[in-house]
């Protein structure tokens, strides 16, 4: 299923809507939590049983990420998003079932394996599409898409509640607010499949830009062999660490970090900051990606990993001294997050070129599925080991923060580590192979 080519005319401006209705849809991930309590109720299940979904939607979307990024480059923007739309509409309709006859598994195949896989080829479906239509400004193209996959969680989260409790708590009422969310996610990903297009070969989007298919042109399979590629993965895997160690625990490390002091926080307080939280994610995701096509992605990586670094120094000596400066300090690693989620296409097509941007970027999400273990790990893992020790409040994450300072201090050396890509993994220009071809015609006439 190939897009139509864009006719004469055709505003580049209406491609970054149709990416925004499939991540605005599928950014319902970040929503999750909603779910986790009255499906324990309901269900009988444990705290972790309950994560198994989202868990098992984070690691499907980096490898079927991973796994069709080539499918997505081969085949076309709509083909992955029609893909994208089918699995995971099809992922809630499942979970639906599940819910519906207390079956568990159904709801994990669903929405973490079938639901994940809609995930991963919806994330990275409007990458390559929409750097070719804004070669001049790729960081605000790729963020104004992946903005929505942050903020989709600010328009899920309160339409979820309101489902539930309307419809209520127990497994009918659940099963039918997944499925009204199967059924309305499929109309509104429709009007990103109807609208995309693709600019047309000969086209210019941007007459003073330069042409996309100029300059270096790596494949994908030549990018995975580069030290380059590597540390663009040790950059996004220590950075999206770094963030989801906060974002995941943040309502009770609020409350941890000032529960012995005079002003301790409440429920709703903590609730009003992990909303906080997610604006600054969506906001980062936007703000610093387009900050990025002014001062250059190596640059824009030195901000999200050094201060980054500084942000968390600071609430590891003074956060439960100073509530305003933990917050502020939380807000800012928050925006990095989503920064560093949105400028890493741009990245990539800086070292690597247009020309198999989309997949190389699959291949690099296998990042994000690491860091989404590997931080939540660190901090519970610590938090837990800290209270069996005896402390208490600010001390159950000292050492964790300390751990992701280190982290983000190794993504920093990476990012300093990278280079231009040697040219004997570059793909030859289009009239270069031309003209070997001719040549090999004319010698074998």
């Amino acid at each position: 299923m190939s897009p139509p080519l864009a006719p004469t005319g055709w505003s580049r401006w209406l491609v970054p809507p149709a990416a925004l209705s499939v991540h605005l849809s599928i950014g319902q991930a970040y929503a999750w939590s909603v779910f986790k309590p009255p499906l324990e109720s309901a269900l009988g299940l444990s705290g972790t049983q309950s994560a198994l979904p989202f868990q098992l939607g984070i690691v499907m979307l980096g490898l079927s990420a991973a796994f069709g990024g080539t499918l997505v480059e081969r085949n076309g923007p709509r083909w992955a998003m029609t893909v994208s739309l089918c699995c995971f509409s099809s992922g809630f309709l499942l979970a639906a079932l599940g819910a519906a006859t207390e079956q568990y598994w159904l709801i994990v195949l669903g929405y973490g394996f079938v639901g994940g896989i809609g995930l991963g080829i919806g994330y990275i479906s409007p990458v390559s599409t929409l750097i070719k239509w804004f070669p001049d400004r790729p960081g605000m193209a790729t963020g104004i898409a992946i903005m929505g996959f942050g903020g989709g969680a600010l328009i899920a989260s309160p339409w979820s509640a309101q489902m539930l409790e309307s419809f209520g708590a127990d497994p009918s009422g659940i099963a039918l607010a997944f499925l009204v969310h199967g059924l309305t996610y499929a109309v509104f990903m429709s009007l990103g499949v109807l609208l995309v297009r693709v600019p047309r070969p000969d086209s210019r989007p941007n007459p003073s830009a330069p042409s996309p298919i100029e300059g270096v042109q790596v494949s994908a399979r030549n990018a995975v062999r580069t030290p380059q590629f590597w540390c663009l993965w040790v950059v996004l895997c220590m950075n999206v660490t770094a963030g989801i160690g906060i974002l995941e625990k943040a309502a009770p490390m609020i409350t941890d970090f000032f529960a012995d002091t005079d002003t301790p926080v409440s429920v709703s307080a903590a609730a009003g900051f992990v909303a906080l939280l997610s604006a600054a994610n969506m906001a980062g995701r936007i703000g610093w990606s387009s900050t990025s096509d002014l001062i250059g992605r190596k640059n824009i990586y030195r901000l999200y990993l050094g201060v980054g670094a500084l942000m968390y120094l600071l609430i590891v000596q003074f956060g439960d001294s100073s509530k305003p400066l933990f917050i502020v300090c939380a807000l800012v690693i928050l925006s990095f997050y989503g920064g560093g989620f949105a400028t890493i296409p741009a990245y990539l097509k800086d070292l690597f070129g247009t020309y198999q941007v989309g997949a190389i970027h699959g291949r690099l999400l296998t990042a994000w599925s690491t860091a989404g273990v590997l931080g939540p790990l660190i901090v519970n893992w610590v938090a837990d080991s800290q209270e069996e020790a005896g402390k208490h409040g600010s001390g159950l994450y000292g050492l964790s923060l300390t751990i992701m300072i280190g982290l983000l201090v190794v993504g920093f050396v990476a990012n300093e580590l990278v280079r231009p890509v040697h040219t004997r993994h570059h793909i030859p220009a289009p009239r270069e192979a031309a003209d070997d071809d001719t040549v090999r015609d004319q010698q074998s006439a």
